[in-house]
């Protein structure tokens, strides 16, 4: 099992790499408050804004959102709980960490998985938005990297995870004749 060993090691490598931008001030911030947005708080805001601007017509793309999220949470806690993969700072007493891990452990990202599962659903509802929420999905992702949090396959199988998920809810609720 030698490859295993090499992925992992490549994996670890990959992630104290990434981390090693998380010394600069300007780059730690940054990543630091897209963690934190991605938290949750930027899809909520999201969700509310659409419910403002177009009322009832956002109903089914809000809901898609909230049965992705519960979906998403309710595997990656399984996997979490199952997998027990330590965090990388475990594993690396060289990595800097400038924010708090909400849980454990680390394998899959579930800001990763959340990111991408609500980007799919909300640009299947309004592509005009995709400017907004894939770069901004893409910042999480990376965040998770940068902060050494997850290791690059976290990062990965969360963000499969996440597109599989939105992807089945928007095809389920496309099969209904409901407008999402």
């Amino acid at each position: 099992m030698a490859w295993i060993e090499t992925l992992a090691r490549l994996d670890l490598d990959a992630t104290a790499g990434s981390n090693r931008a998380n010394g600069g001030r300007a780059c730690r911030f940054v990543f630091a408050w897209a963690s934190r947005l991605g938290d949750g708080w930027f899809w909520y805001a999201l969700a509310a804004a659409l419910l403002l601007v177009e009322g009832g017509a956002a109903i089914v793309t809000v809901a898609t959102m909230a049965a992705a999220g519960l979906a998403g949470t309710a595997i990656y806690t399984l996997l979490k709980r199952g997998i027990r993969r330590p965090r990388p700072s475990e594993a690396h007493s060289g990595l800097i960490l400038t924010v708090a891990p909400l849980d454990r452990f680390s394998f899959p990202s579930g800001h990763t998985l959340h990111a991408i599962a609500f980007s799919v659903v909300v640009t299947s509802h309004a592509p005009q938005l995709g400017w907004l929420v894939w770069p901004f999905a893409a910042l999480v992702a990376a965040s998770r990297l940068v902060l050494g949090l997850h290791y690059p396959s976290d990062v990965i199988v969360g963000g499969t995870l996440g597109a599989t998920i939105a992807w089945i809810a928007v095809a389920v609720v496309s099969s209904s004749g409901v407008p999402l």
